[in-house]
């Protein structure tokens, strides 16, 4: 009886029939879920120094537990926020190509992006919570983009996932092209506890996951919702953050 093929032999010979491409762009890169150096450059990648709260990038670094001006002048609800890249480029390309073009396998290497650049926010397995998609909305995408995310986030950090914990009551309208006190207004009172969310968010810190950041009034009504019920902390963690290419300070 011959023996059973090795996994790795399997993955080269399905590298070779089908070889690997670009998330991106789609040119033959080296492996699985990657970009290829051009894409790579395109993505502009955020990482420290940045603010703690806000987690937006500074020219320089100023410190541990340094705060930009938005985070002294108007601290937010939630604890902090981490990001993987700025919402531009090819960070930009991603997030839309995850949302609207059909492409939810994406949210994988999104996710691993994230759990990096999130790393200081699972230090003690907090419970991952995704922001919810109305279910009129659920239906005709036939996914939510931030779940898969965090499905993703949670596996590479081993951390607790409740996929429910939040509900949308209502369809609110697009955020895009609205100002900050009409993004604020169109979500507030959309969002509630579950049954089961407010079994398990009670007592815990909570990572909250959305694709975008942009001006905070999701995470802000997510967060409202998840300290009424009892959640220790809040941290939002995004594939990508608006507004965050230009550093502070340069």
């Amino acid at each position: 009886m011959p023996a059973p093929a090795r996994p790795h032999i399997i993955r080269r010979a399905l590298d070779f029939m089908v070889p690997p491409t670009c998330i991106s762009c789609g040119v033959p890169v080296a492996g699985d879920e990657a970009l290829c150096g051009s894409c790579w450059a395109a993505t502009p990648f955020l990482a420290p120094p940045w603010c703690a709260r806000l987690g937006r990038p500074f020219a320089f670094d100023l410190g541990e537990g340094a705060l930009c001006p938005e985070a002294i002048a108007t601290p937010p609800v939630y604890d902090r926020v981490r990001a993987a890249c700025a919402y531009a480029g090819t960070g930009r390309d991603l997030v839309h190509s995850l949302k609207y073009a059909d492409r939810p396998a994406l949210a994988r290497a999104l996710g691993r992006w994230m759990a990096r650049a999130g790393a200081e926010l699972f230090a003690d397995r907090p419970l991952v919570v995704p922001v919810p998609l109305h279910r009129g909305r659920l239906w005709a995408r036939r996914f939510n983009q931030s779940a898969l995310l965090a499905i993703a986030v949670a596996r590479h950090t081993r951390s607790d996932l409740n996929l429910d914990a939040l509900e949308r009551l209502r369809r609110t309208g697009r955020q895009v092209g609205l100002s900050r006190k009409d993004r604020a207004r169109n979500v507030r009172g959309a969002f509630r506890i579950s049954q089961r969310g407010a079994v398990e968010v009670r007592g815990r810190r909570v990572v909250l996951v959305d694709d975008v950041i942009t001006t905070g009034s999701t995470a802000t009504a997510c967060t409202h919702v998840l300290k009424r019920a009892g959640a220790t902390s809040v941290d939002v963690l995004a594939f990508a953050l608006a507004e965050a290419d230009e550093p502070i300070g340069a």
